[in-house]
This record gives structure tokens, sequence and C-alpha cells, in this order.
């Protein structure tokens, strides 16, 4: 009885397909040459205005990152012109400090000229992408704000990326020959007693790598487990916010940054790298340039494309960025960069960056440090 059935649904189905067959052959015989028969679909293309999407996305990346609202990143529109520019690298050039002492007048002796030197910053220009399908983001074109939700859900992402990279970059600085002076290193193989790990006293020691310049400093990011064990000591506050934050967490005067990826590892104990920054430690800029190379599909351009794989049924969007994530003072010398921009791994070689300011005025000074659980 159950083959039966079966097979009477299985020729039913059959029947179907075969109307299904017959009522396509036949529109498709009254379309104009050239026409196909789709379904009808709501695409990507069809709720996204590129250029309104893409300043949303860069609001979002920024509002998102803690490293933006702290004011460690600062969005530099002279950087955004410089993205824009052809190349792989930028030179800055700019006048060292004068230093040396005043002189006194006399009617017996001449004045001593001194040198003004000039140096130069070096920056690297960034080309990241990624692509993502309908599948990925069919649910948030029934919305009703398609384009916003998507825009939230990449802007998101491209926040995360970006903090990803800056970390890496942090790392690559602080092992650069010349940076010594803004590491310390106070964890141990033996055992950990408070000497070892960050508290009042050994962040008091970490500012004062910057001597009188200590002042600029407004952030601290560390990883979760360095915060927990800070909290255990009731060495956290909490202060309200407006800014759509519920609060923040600030540690000895400093907000605190909770991530991760923040460096760890182990030498007999587990060790973590706590990074303190100044405001406007790094400068960002996204190239504004939004071509349209030739070949793209309507509503396209080379920042945000649009395409249709019509077997699948599948919408795809491709967002680019060229832009510059770049910490003032230390100097991107491509060293080792395999291809036409780096990799985050590439960033956190030490052989790639020198620092080119004055140590004090490189805003940032790091601690590497045990933790007691």
């Amino acid at each position: 009885m159950k083959f039966i059935q079966n097979l009477l649904r299985q020729i039913r189905w059959q029947f179907a397909c075969w109307q299904a067959a017959r009522v396509v052959k036949a529109y498709r015989a009254e379309c104009p040459q050239g026409f196909e028969v789709f379904a009808a679909v709501t695409n990507i293309a069809d709720v996204i205005v590129p250029t309104e999407f893409l300043d949303y996305v860069q609001e979002r990346t920024a509002a998102l990152s803690v490293f933006f609202t702290s004011g460690i990143v600062d969005t530099d529109p002279a950087f955004a012109q410089i993205a824009a520019a052809g190349g792989q690298t930028v030179n800055m050039p700019f006048w060292q400090d004068l230093t040396g002492s005043d002189q006194v007048l006399s009617d017996l002796t001449s004045l001593t000229t001194k040198k003004i030197t000039a140096t130069q910053d070096a920056a690297v220009i960034h080309n990241r992408g990624d692509a993502w399908s309908t599948n990925d983001l069919a649910k948030y074109l029934s919305g009703d704000d398609p384009m916003g939700r998507i825009a939230d859900l990449v802007g998101a992402y491209w926040a995360r990326r970006s903090e990803d990279q800056l970390i890496n970059t942090v790392n690559g600085v602080l092992a650069a020959s010349n940076m010594t002076g803004n590491f310390s290193d106070i964890s141990t193989a033996g055992a950990v007693t408070s000497d070892n790990t960050l508290n009042g006293i050994t962040f008091i020691n970490t500012k004062q790598l910057l001597g009188d310049a200590k002042g600029k400093l407004v952030a601290i990011a560390m990883h979760s487990a360095v915060e927990a064990s800070l909290l255990k000591l009731d060495l956290i506050d909490f202060i309200p916010v407006t800014d759509g934050r519920e609060r923040i967490e600030v540690f000895q005067g400093l907000e605190v940054i909770i991530d991760d990826n923040m460096p760890t590892g182990i030498n007999t104990n587990v060790f973590y790298t706590s990074v303190l920054f100044g405001k406007g430690a790094f400068a960002m800029g996204v190239s504004p340039e939004n071509d349209v190379p030739e070949g793209v599909p309507p509503g396209s351009t080379w920042q945000l494309e649009f395409g249709r794989v019509t077997l699948a049924g599948q919408s795809v969007m491709v967002n680019r960025r060229r832009f510059l994530l770049h910490g003032r003072g230390a100097k991107w010398t491509s060293n080792t960069m395999a291809g036409p921009s780096p990799t985050n791994a590439e960033l956190a070689l030490a052989a790639n960056w020198s620092r080119v300011y004055e140590q004090k005025n490189v805003r940032l000074v790091a601690v590497k440090h045990n933790v007691i659980l």
C-alpha cells in the first residue's frame, strides 16, 4: 500500500512539473527576443543607493568602534584625499622640533646659526574588500529600512576588521627597534607578585614613559582577562555617558577598551600586553573616490558593486575600501610586503616600522605583564 502511495505521489509531482514547463514555454514564446523569465525578487540593488549607503557605513563603522569613540582614531579629511591618490605609500615630510639652548646676546660675538632638519613620516594605503550574497543578507531585505539594516550589519563588520587591523599595527609599531622607550616588560616566568601585574603603581610607571606628554593619554586597551583581574581589585570605575552607550569603564582616569585580540602568550606564566593611547594616536581617511569602472552593472561603483548569480537565484554585494589607518609618528618602511597592500600579519612585523617622531610624541605606550587570577 505504501509503495502505491509513493508511486502516485511521484506521478502527481511529475505531472505538475510538466504543466509548469508548458506554462513557462508558452510565456517565453510571447516575450521579446533577449528577455528571460525570472521570479519577482527584491535585489540588494533595488533598496541601496550607493552614495548614501557608503556614507552611512562609514559613520556606523566609526560609531560602533570604541577605538573611534574614545578619540584614539581621528578621521582626517586630509588622509581621505591622500587615500584617493594612486600609489602604495605616501610620504609626509615634517620639520623636526628645534632643540638646544638659546644664546646670550653680546656685542663681541655673533649668534651661531643652527640647522633646521626635515624628515618624513610614511603611511601605507590599504585596499580591503569583502562580498556577501542575498543568502547572507536576506532577512534584512524584509525590514522597513533594508538599506539601514544592511548598512548596520556591514558597518559592524568593518568596525571589527578595523580594530583587528589597528591592533596588528600597534603590535608592529611597538616591536620596532627604536620603540623600546615606549614599551615596558614587567612580566616574569617566576612567582607572580603585584610588581608583575597591572595595577595603580605599574600603570603610573608605564605612563611615565611619555614624561611630560603623559597627560595626552586618553584610553587603555586590554584583554578581558586583565579587566577581570582589575575588577576583582575594585580598580575600575563605571561612568554613565550620553553617546548611545549605557556607560564606559575607566581605569586610573583612562577609558577602558576590552578586546581579546590584544596580545597574549605564555612564558611559564600567561602574559598580556596592555596599550595606553593618546588622543589622535591614529589617523584614518577613507577614499571618497567612487568611480564607475567599465563593465560594472547599472547602479554599481568600484566601492559598492552589485551582481546577480542567475542560476543560483542570488544577489551579490561587493564592498571595497581604499584607506589609510596610520599611527602618527611611526613610518611604514615596506621592508616585508608581498602584495600591493599589507596583510594584518605584515602590519604586525617589527621590520616594517620605524619611529620618526620624538619618543614622547608617539602617542602610545605599552606594558607587558602577568595577572593574578
